[in-house]
């Protein structure tokens, strides 16, 4: 394996295009220290051609947002027969949508914040503020309102005033069609990694995140010293035992592969809540990630090496 080329897909053209290239950096690193061949690839126009010419052996995915997670380049890796670390596209699509992640979950069982998903014609056709008064009537407030898709964080506001509701909507219709509106639960916000390793599907130790002013959002995600981290988190065991059934359940419900991360909130009662599911997290210096993979005694190279001579052994 170490003489076949990996190469690692970074950057495109999403809103966390920026994002990805530092995972895409950080990852090159940690496979090139454990002795691969590491190329990195941008996601542009030349993506086709360049399979063509120069099939990698194996295709690691650090893209973050749009073609990169809505299962758009794995269906291109699967066209072309090209083996990759990460979900297959089917399990991109499911996963992808955050109000489908969340229907099968509630659907096996789990919990998760209730919710309403509305797409910004509703809004133009029906009236703007009847359905803002709807929506809270039904969900209450604080709300906390997000794109139905995406990630990092972007678009995403939480409303404590009903006053707070319109600007909130025109900052989440900015990165997205569809808004998702879901009932904000104040708790403790964990984050939970699963790697697929020789015995299947293993929760690493979750991460707790306490953002300085309350709210994880993209500045606060990817600003060093803005958000402390705890690995492991500080969860009662039969806590800790809960959010790691909850990610091992969602990895498996919406059918990932190799590697997922699961946001999740534990409520003042101590019910674990389920938020979303990532499926190709961020790796960058401050993303929990890593942290999980150390909190577990593993480095993340070592860590990756595995991922690809899976994926190789697989195919695609």
């Amino acid at each position: 394996m170490a003489n076949r080329t990996v190469a690692v897909l970074a950057g495109g053209l999403s809103h966390e295009r920026d994002v990805s290239l530092r995972s895409g950096r950080r990852l090159s690193a940690a496979l090139r220290a454990e002795g691969l061949t590491v190329e990195e690839w941008d996601t542009d126009a030349e993506l086709l051609a360049r399979l063509r010419k120069e099939k990698p052996g194996a295709v690691v995915v650090a893209l973050h947002g749009g073609e990169g997670e809505n299962g758009s380049v794995q269906t291109i890796l699967e066209m072309f027969d090209v083996p990759f670390v990460g979900t297959s596209s089917d399990g991109c699509r499911r996963a992808w949508d955050k109000p489908t992640a969340k229907a099968l979950l509630r659907k096996a069982g789990y919990s998760t914040p209730d919710w309403v998903v509305l797409p910004s014609s509703t809004f133009r056709e029906l009236g703007a503020q009847a359905v803002l008064d709807a929506m809270v009537d039904r969900l209450g407030l604080p709300l906390i309102l997000k794109p139905d898709q995406g990630g990092s964080a972007l678009g995403t506001h939480v409303v404590r005033e009903a006053s707070e509701l319109p600007a909130a909507m025109v900052g989440c219709f900015a990165y997205g069609d569809t808004v998702l509106a879901e009932r904000f639960i104040d708790g403790v916000e964990v984050a939970v990694t699963v790697l697929e390793r020789g015995d299947g599907p293993e929760a690493l130790p979750a991460v707790e995140i306490v953002p300085e002013n309350g709210i994880y959002d993209y500045t606060a995600r990817y600003t060093a010293g803005l958000t402390d981290f705890f690995a492991p988190a500080r969860l009662s065991e039969e806590t800790a035992k809960a959010v790691e059934e909850l990610a091992l359940a969602a990895h498996k419900i919406l059918g990932l592969r190799d590697i997922s991360r699961t946001d999740a909130v534990v409520a003042a009662d101590g019910t674990v809540q389920f938020l979303e599911v990532n499926l190709s997290p961020g790796l960058t210096e401050t993303s929990t990630v890593p942290m999980a993979v150390e909190a577990s005694g593993n480095g993340l190279g070592s860590v990756f090496v595995d991922l690809v001579g899976r994926a190789i052994e697989r195919g695609n």
